[in-house]
């Protein structure tokens, strides 16, 4: 018996901003869904816009597995997850050998097709699977701002000055076109049929 599809689906029992008041809650499957679509969007955009090399379909498969080791580690909120190097350094040796143990819970002739997307994420993929979560996290704080959630005032400008840093073009194109659409309500988006 193999158990990875079946852990994988219990994403969606992990709760995100644990330590915030949320208007919604979001849990790892809902987050992970939503990496998935922004990965996907900033690779195009780098590829197609930017002529990089990016693989729009590898960083959305990536995406989709991105926090499945929170499975087993749970999730751990950023501030503490970053408070200094050691627990930081930790941490990322508990999701790697989590990751492993994911990847051991697939038949053996499944797992070099999972290896490059939960252990072996190549950098490029890994780059922009990272901006898409910092970008999904953003995003999430905009929502919650919207919805009256004064809570999350700090993380957005926080996770708005991170995602500057990162100085990636297909990120800076996607805050300045896609991003002003999420501060809008369902009957302010354009979405009829002409």
């Amino acid at each position: 018996m193999y158990s990875f599809y079946a852990l994988i689906s219990r994403m969606k029992n992990i709760n995100r901003w644990a330590l915030m008041r949320n208007s919604y809650t979001e849990n790892v499957q809902e987050h992970s869904h939503m990496v998935a679509v922004l990965a996907h969007a900033l690779a195009a955009i780098n590829r197609e816009i930017y002529g990089g090399a990016a693989d729009p379909d590898r960083c959305a498969s990536a995406a989709l597995f991105h926090d499945a080791s929170e499975i087993i580690t749970g999730d751990m909120p950023t501030p503490v997850k970053y408070h200094n190097k050691e627990i930081m350094n930790a941490y990322k040796d508990m999701e790697r050998l989590a990751s492993e143990k994911l990847l051991s819970s697939l038949p053996r002739e499944l797992q070099d097709s999972y290896r490059p997307i939960l252990c072996d994420i190549d950098p490029e993929t890994e780059r922009i699977v990272k901006a898409a979560d910092k970008l999904s996290a953003y995003i999430k704080c905009l929502e919650e701002l919207k919805a009256g959630n004064g809570e999350f005032r700090l993380a957005a400008e926080q996770t708005r000055e991170k995602l500057k840093e990162y100085k990636m073009p297909e990120v800076d194109y996607f805050m300045k076109n896609c991003v002003p659409a999420f501060e809008l309500t369902l009957d302010e988006l354009n979405f009829s049929v002409d």
